[in-house]
């Protein structure tokens, strides 16, 4: 937490004031509240009592660490970021360019995503990671970053590198909610513990392995699910309001007349139509 803080305080420091665009502030209040708090959302999903509880003791609360890393931390952080930052990191740099477009691609953010969720709930991962400290952490950083991909061309307002409209928005993040109800299934209904670390260590709460397992299911689904239907019911009401204010004001008492529903029809017309 300490290394991306200070990483962030040097760049607004030294490298925003030569890059940032002529009026643009280096740091606005609003992004520097969201990146701590980015910041903060790792800090406490990587920390005790989460961290502690959830690779020792319950698989549900490790499901919590991983909504976290995945669904919360990366939106923050991304909109923590200023503009010139983002241009700094992903455009200035021709081979940095390219493998931003490539990565923020949605369709390969997505894939790549989803297939990263699926696989670090496969039985072989699971069980490996928890034994294994270095290899656990690796996973976490491989959980984080694909969540970021994912979240970028979401969240992203630079326009050298991909972004998507409003309906687009909303039809990928309910995408996003749709795979992971795979392995969310596999967990909520299954009878036997499916994870053999987690049926070996001690119980908390009087939880048995398969009860844990099955909580752990139903925060994939609900919890996790919850946070992304939530920004796509953000996504749909600012897109609404946009909307709203390009169209034309007319008094309550005004007469409708035909030019302005034609106007209007060739306003939300459809590209390409005739």
């Amino acid at each position: 937490m300490l290394v991306v803080v200070g990483l962030f305080v040097a760049a607004c420091r030294f490298v925003g004031p030569r890059v940032v665009v002529p009026g643009e502030p280096v740091l606005p209040r609003r992004k520097a509240v969201m990146f701590g708090l980015g910041v903060l959302a790792l800090w406490v999903h990587a920390d005790w009592p989460i961290h502690d509880i959830g690779e020792g003791y319950l698989f549900s609360v490790h499901m919590i660490q991983h909504t976290g890393f995945t669904l919360i931390a990366p939106a923050l952080l991304i909109l923590g970021m200023p503009g010139w930052l983002t241009r700094w990191l992903f455009v200035d740099r021709l081979w940095a360019r390219r493998a931003a477009r490539v990565l923020f691609r949605p369709l390969v953010a997505g894939l790549v995503y989803n297939l990263v969720t699926v696989l670090t709930h496969w039985p072989l991962v699971v069980n490996a990671s928890l034994e294994n400290h270095p290899l656990h952490f690796f996973v976490h950083l491989v959980l984080f970053f694909s969540a970021f991909c994912m979240w970028f061309p979401v969240l992203n307002t630079v326009p050298d590198l991909p972004t998507t409209s409003p309906p687009f928005r909303m039809l990928y993040l309910f995408l996003q909610s749709v795979i992971p109800t795979i392995p969310a299934s596999f967990l909520t209904f299954g009878e036997t513990p499916l994870y053999a670390y987690y049926a070996e260590v001690p119980r908390l709460w009087g939880m048995s392995a398969v009860e844990d397992m099955q909580l752990a299911g139903a925060l994939m689904k609900v919890y996790a699910g919850s946070i992304l239907w939530g920004v796509i019911v953000g996504v749909f009401f600012r897109w609404y309001a946009a909307e709203e204010k390009q169209r034309p004001r007319r008094r309550p008492d005004a007469v409708l007349t035909w030019d302005e529903v034609q106007r209007e029809l060739d306003r939300t017309a459809p590209t390409g139509s005739g």
